[in-house]
């Protein structure tokens, strides 16, 4: 089931071609957009944002990460250990809020990026199948509903590697190529040490797994929506 939705706010950045926003319901807890913040199809890797920030750049690092002072150890935002934050600083925010979020800054209305659990229930195997394939020559996965009465409906994830620094690490995968690698945002923080976030990585050899990512680091985006 593919419905469309007209994204009319002012983004942050020029996506004109991206004014029509497309989700399928796969009988999740979530809607999962067809395509990538910053892509016009499913198999374009679209923009790359540390997590937090809604603006694509050049350089992806603590000096240009706009929630600390310049270094891991001075958070200013989404920080839960005083030992992280800048001059001891605290919060309990361990979710992106909505102005940091980079799929809802971007996309608006009910536009978000998923939280941890929501990609946890994408991978699950009793939900979807993940299907390693290709689109117009770009590898990365299809997943595919099992849900009654969703099945058959999918997504493509493309493998779009990652910045960082201003070095986009990516190479062109070929079917069998372990070296084709994908990187997702969450919008969860990782708890134990909030100078990084969770993030779902996969490969072509079926290693699709969530861990955590320094924050400045540029990835993908999928939005997800009620």
């Amino acid at each position: 089931m593919r419905k469309t939705l007209t994204l009319l706010a002012l983004l942050p950045f020029t996506l004109a071609a991206q004014a029509t926003k497309e989700y399928v319901d796969l009988g999740l807890s979530v809607k999962w957009a067809t395509c990538n913040v910053g892509a016009d199809s499913p198999e374009k890797y679209g923009c790359y944002f540390a997590w937090g920030e809604f603006n694509n750049k050049d350089d992806y690092d603590w000096t240009t990460y706009p929630h600390c002072y310049g270094t891991s150890s001075t958070l200013t935002k989404y920080c839960n250990k005083s030992s992280s934050g800048y001059n001891g600083y605290t919060d309990s925010k361990t979710v992106l809020d909505s102005e940091d979020d980079m799929a809802h800054a971007n996309w608006g209305g009910d536009w978000r990026t998923p939280t941890a659990a929501e990609w946890t229930e994408l991978m699950d195997s009793e939900n979807c199948t993940w299907t390693w394939t290709s689109r117009n020559d770009v590898y990365g996965y299809e997943v595919t509903s099992k849900k009654s009465g969703f099945t058959g409906n999918s997504i493509f994830l493309p493998a779009a590697w990652c910045m960082v620094n201003n070095t986009l690490n990516k190479n062109f995968a070929t079917a069998d190529s372990p070296t084709a690698i994908g990187y997702y945002w969450s919008s969860s923080l990782y708890e134990q040490n909030p100078s990084r976030a969770y993030f779902i990585s996969f490969t072509s050899v079926d290693n699709i797994d969530i861990n955590f990512c320094t924050r400045y680091t540029g990835l993908s985006v999928r939005p997800v929506r009620p």
